[in-house]
């Protein structure tokens, strides 16, 4: 927030020090230089920059706020016009650019006096004016139209409208930075979720399989019970952040396989291997555990033997995961695919956007998943 507000302040001060040097940029042109020491003490040089200065935040952080946003457009039109008004007839511009001309003239001319004060011809040598009737000359009209500051009121318009874009622009970049924020907690949400949609099931089963090799006080089963606290401290701990350490997902995957393999009969091979370099590698946690329940939940019959294949390859720029479990005919294709895939996929557009290739098949009664990633 103080890095973000600093940057504003320090972006006005330059621009609005630029919009104060112009008139150096013309005067310089003119070997004039000294000129501008002049200029910026009189009144004409102040009422310029002041006008659109305070026009600029009275209508960035005024006008906009409290009567456009909020619908108000009457007022906000009507302030606006008044505004425009008042430039109209102080003609900043104008009387910037004539006081400019002056003060030249009277640089290049010291001994000069100032327009209104010298002296005209003596009496008998001025031409008396004719006349128009008894007591009337002939001439001009008095008070002319007035003359339109064409420059003054562009300036205005631009002002007005920079003044909108940014506003414009503040308010899409926040509403962006919201969108964000609401993708981040979506993807947190989303990762709780997939937590403790692993917790209460998989824990059933596999708290009753290390009961059962309790029971029959097989060798395993301490072994197994260490592998257990091993994965729940890697859910409760170490998944916090968008990507973790390959080499600890990794082993997460290894102890929720082989826990899943105690409910196993010995018609089900499960054929699990990973290859590469798992060093200082990072990934998004529990991106590959849904695909991996996937497996185990769909691709087991009580009648038929299966083959469950599932395969890493780490490279040096990606990692190719490969998974592949029958399809038994009495599964639909919704319990084939399993809510948790099309959750994975979310996740992976978020995490990943543009940057993974999942493809999906069921051909030849198999079903075949192929997921890549970079690292």
């Amino acid at each position: 927030m103080f890095r973000s507000k600093a940057f504003t302040f320090f972006t006005h001060a330059i621009c609005w020090l630029f919009f104060f040097s112009i008139p150096v940029l013309f005067i310089n042109q003119r070997s004039e230089s000294e000129l501008f020491t002049d200029i910026l003490k009189t009144g004409p040089y102040w009422l310029f920059y002041g006008c659109y200065i305070l026009l600029f935040y009275l209508h960035g952080y005024v006008l906009l706020p409290r009567f456009f946003l909020r619908k108000k457009y009457v007022a906000y039109g009507s302030i606006l016009l008044l505004l425009l008004t008042g430039v109209y007839f102080l003609k900043p511009f104008d009387t910037l650019i004539t006081k400019i001309s002056r003060t030249a003239d009277l640089n290049r001319n010291p001994n000069r006096e100032p327009d209104g004060l010298r002296p005209g011809p003596p009496p008998d040598r001025r031409a008396a004016p004719p006349f128009n009737g008894p007591g009337r000359r002939m001439g001009p009209p008095r008070g002319g139209q007035m003359r339109v500051d064409i420059v003054s009121i562009f300036l205005f318009i631009m002002i007005v409208a920079l003044s909108l874009a940014i506003e414009v622009t503040r308010r899409l970049r926040a509403t962006q930075q919201r969108a964000l924020l609401a993708e981040a907690e979506k993807a947190k949400a989303e990762l709780s979720f997939l937590k403790a949609q692993i917790n209460p099931h998989f824990l059933f089963n596999i708290l009753n399989s290390i009961y059962s090799l309790a029971i029959t006080q097989n060798e395993n089963t301490a072994n197994a019970i260490l592998k257990l606290s091993n994965l729940m401290r890697y859910l409760t701990d170490e998944v916090t952040a968008d990507y973790v350490a390959l080499s600890a997902e990794v082993a997460s995957l290894q102890d929720y396989i082989a826990l899943q393999q105690l409910r196993l009969s010995k018609k089900v091979q499960v054929d699990f291997s990973v290859a590469g370099n798992l060093e200082n590698k990072k990934i998004a946690p529990l991106i590959f555990i849904p695909f991996i329940e996937n497996v185990f939940k769909y691709g087991i019959s009580n009648r038929e033997a299966s083959h469950l294949i599932i395969r890493l390859q780490i490279e040096e720029q990606k990692i190719t995961f490969y998974c592949q479990n029958p399809i038994f005919p009495h599964q639909t294709t919704l319990e084939r695919t399993g809510i948790g895939i099309s959750n994975t996929r979310e996740r992976l557009q978020h995490l990943y956007p543009n940057n993974h290739a999942l493809t999906i098949s069921t051909e030849n009664q198999l079903f075949t998943l192929l997921l890549t990633l970079p690292v």
